[in-house]
């Protein structure tokens, strides 16, 4: 017998000031942790004024975490200190381990008419490994599979597993799955979710009913956290919706975070900003 997860929370995402001077919106961030674990931050950046986001994010640190960028329109160009450098294009995802530390830069380019849209959700890692070396995935988009189920349903499958089918993204710590799953109007999608670990939704476009009541349908930039179960059940009525649907393994671990850097104690930090200062922040070959 499968349990359905109900709604525990429902956020906004809020106007924020980030990089050298992005305007975007903060779905979640450093308050709302303590319901998000292993997860830490989602941010969408979603503007057609150039002016909100060419400013960028110039060469910065991170230590003890994951970031992940994925574009729907537009283009992020990108370097770092391991060396590579490209462009994430529509479509594309970027997976960063960070771990011991990596130093890079993200500089949003937007389309011809000037939209530029994607997400970057940053993802925690354990004590145990929050020194590994640093590694990166590009991802382009033909190599995302996209599901369409008898429903009509379609989910392009980034990470996790949906009807024996694997997203690229594969071995990482907290066990996550990232989906971007598009209902179309009047349709219920059912999708077995692993117990115990932390789930939740972003409304990208469009509206839907989030569990079984239907007391409330969910509309663009608010982010749905679930109670706990093995399943989740999302509904639309007279319009589709398009949402994020992201899970992973909480790590119940202490957090010490400040700016781009994440690690278990103050002492930690402490170090990581002095190493940065010193020079001896990179640990990667």
């Amino acid at each position: 017998m499968h349990s359905v997860r109900t709604i525990k929370k429902i956020l906004t995402s809020a106007p924020t000031i980030e990089g050298a001077g992005v305007h975007l919106k903060r779905a979640f961030g450093y308050h709302q942790m303590p319901y998000l674990d292993p997860f830490l931050l989602l941010d969408d950046f979603h503007s057609t004024n150039p002016s909100d986001y060419l400013r960028g994010f110039p060469w910065h640190p991170h230590r003890g975490i994951e970031t992940i960028t994925y574009v729907l329109q537009g283009r992020v160009e990108h370097g770092d200190s391991l060396g590579n450098q490209g462009v994430i294009s529509f479509g594309d995802v970027q997976w960063m381990t960070a771990g011991s530390g990596i130093i890079h830069q993200e500089m949003p380019k937007g389309r011809e008419d000037g939209l530029m849209w994607g997400f970057q959700l940053w993802a925690n890692l354990p004590a145990s490994h929050k020194m590994m070396e640093p590694r990166y995935r590009g991802i382009k988009r033909e190599q995302i599979p996209e599901i369409r189920l008898d429903t009509g349903v379609k989910i392009k499958l980034i990470c996790g597993n949906v009807n024996n089918v694997r997203g690229p993204v594969q071995d990482i710590i907290i066990d996550p799955e990232y989906l971007d799953v598009t209902v179309p109007s009047k349709t219920e999608f059912t999708h077995h979710v692993q117990a115990g670990y932390t789930v939740f939704a972003y409304v990208i476009k469009g509206e839907a009913y989030f569990d079984l009541n239907k007391e409330r349908a969910i509309g663009a930039e608010n982010l749905v956290i679930f109670e706990h179960g093995d399943e989740v059940k999302i509904s639309t009525e007279k319009e589709g919706a398009r949402f994020l649907l992201i899970s992973g393994r909480p790590l119940r671990e202490p957090v010490a975070w400040r700016g781009p850097i994440v690690m278990n104690t103050q002492e930690e930090l402490k170090i990581a900003f002095e190493e940065y200062e010193r020079g001896t922040f990179l640990k990667h070959r």
